[in-house]
């Protein structure tokens, strides 16, 4: 392992974090708040630390796949660790441990809180909880690669293994320049919300948290009355698109804007995704029907919440405890499938399940007629069979944290419900779960080692498993 290289891109990722706190010091200048000097204080001390770490500049600047996966894997780590410290110097989350929570399910877009309240809590504090989704959202790598020049012409290892989803690929000839498209797109569409939800009467402060929060899937609230409280269907409408958008593949939209429509059109992933969308909506909409006014009101409420689910961004404008036992089964499915791959969403992913999906029905098929020769495809090309093993190990080793997860969380001797539903929503970056751990509750009843477990399947989830478990392979360190 090229250990200077690595050490010297962790110091990069620390300074980046500490330009990062400068943005919630301002907005604390701005309110002229007292927990300035807690903030400034880190930004100064996250930023001597990643000085010293990439003060001189390697020989061999190379990353390789290697190189890639640990530096993702301890970077996050890093990342939540020290931006943890601002919440315990402010007082406004003393326990570490709860801190430490908050800010993985921050960076981690998953939006799981121990916050019983909002009230009180800094602006400064409101702001760095919901910028750490926009950062987790698109990837923080992802950033530095695009923005801050790590001297290695081999930073796709680190786009790969940060990056969602079975398949990344370069929009162009460059990693760098992807990496700024992506920025660039990410960082638009944000704008474009922010700005919509100005208009529709949202406290401009407000409207930045709520699209900080929508655009990474996160679902960090600003009030304690969450989306809810503004008792708006414009408000709804505008975020349930965004949702919705920022839950498809960046690709597709970069397609789309410079006006390669067939790709997008031709897309199974999105057909997929839209049509999942689609019919969970309207299942759920006749489902609770007798339990609103309207039809129209019904739809309101199921369409806002099916988009928060599957995109994993954990938004709430209904208490889905209240509704039938079918629609909950329908969102905690929604919870398990996510997103499409190369979005900001989490989850399973759209295009790992159709794709299984394709080799279930084909291995039926050469039992029923072994003579048969047929080609797996997908988005008109010829699935790998490398692909598919990938998936197949991926998908083990999730089920594998969330089966230790779900045994550790079980110690806590709550109801299922609430055990599994917390398990499922923390590994799918999702936020709110079932029961005690729903729409209108939250995690703080935890112990501590329920909230380390829980924090430790938000890394896996969103890192896609691999970066984070094989840094406990004794292979990895040995070779």
């Amino acid at each position: 392992m090229n250990k200077k290289m690595v050490l010297f891109t962790l110091g990069k990722l620390l300074k980046v974090e500490a330009g990062l706190l400068l943005l919630p010091l301002l907005v604390s200048l701005i309110y002229q708040e007292k927990v300035t000097t807690s903030y400034a204080f880190v930004s100064i001390f996250v930023f001597l630390v990643g000085f010293l770490l990439c003060r001189k500049t390697p020989k061999n600047r190379n990353i390789y796949a290697k190189e890639g996966f640990f530096i993702v894997g301890v970077s996050w780590c890093l990342l939540s660790l020290f931006g943890a410290l601002p919440f315990v110097l402010t007082g406004e989350i003393p326990s570490f441990t709860n801190a430490f929570f908050e800010t993985v399910s921050g960076f981690t877009t998953t939006g799981s809180s121990i916050l019983s309240t909002l009230e009180g809590m800094s602006h400064a504090s409101l702001f760095w909880r919901s910028f750490t989704h926009w950062v987790g959202g698109m990837g923080i790598l992802v950033f530095t690669v695009a923005f801050i020049p790590l001297a290695s012409g081999r930073t796709m290892h680190i786009l790969k293994a940060e990056m969602p989803g079975p398949v990344i690929g370069k929009l162009v000839s460059k990693v760098r320049v992807t990496a700024r498209i992506l920025y660039v797109i990410y960082g638009a569409l944000t704008v474009l919300q922010i700005v919509l939800l100005i208009i529709g009467g949202m406290p401009v402060f407000d409207s930045m948290l709520n699209s900080f929060a929508t655009a990474g899937t996160g679902g960090f609230s600003v009030t304690d009355a969450g989306i809810a409280g503004y008792n708006s269907a414009y408000i709804d409408g505008v975020i349930t698109v965004f949702m919705i958008l920022f839950g498809i593949n960046f690709n597709l939209i970069y397609f789309f804007i410079i006006g390669k429509i067939i790709p997008v059109l031709k897309s199974e992933e999105l057909r997929g995704y839209l049509t999942t969308i689609a019919v969970a909506t309207i299942l759920i909409t006749v489902n609770i029907a007798s339990q609103y006014p309207s039809y129209l009101k019904a739809f309101r409420y199921a369409v806002f919440q099916v988009a928060s689910i599957i995109t994993t961004t954990g938004f709430a404008t209904a208490d889905y405890d209240l509704w039938p036992m079918f629609s909950q089964v329908i969102l905690l499915s929604l919870m398990f499938i996510g997103a499409c791959a190369g979005s900001t969403g989490g989850g399973i992913k759209v295009s790992r399940i159709m794709m299984l999906s394709k080799h279930a029905l084909q291995e039926l098929k050469r039992i029923l007629h072994s003579r048969t020769v047929t080609t797996l495809n997908f988005e008109g090309e010829a699935i790998a069979p490398k692909t598919i093993s990938n998936i197949h190990s991926y998908l083990v080793l999730y089920l594998l944290v969330f089966a230790s997860s779900l045994l550790i969380i079980s110690l806590e001797n709550v109801d299922f419900h609430t055990t599994f539903s917390a398990v499922a929503t923390c590994i799918n970056n999702v936020g709110p779960g079932f029961n005690g751990v729903g729409p209108t509750h939250n995690f703080g009843f935890l112990s501590n080692l329920s909230k380390w477990t829980l924090s430790f399947a938000m890394l896996a989830g969103r890192l896609e498993i691999f970066p984070i478990l094989i840094l406990f392979s004794k292979s990895f360190w040995r070779s």
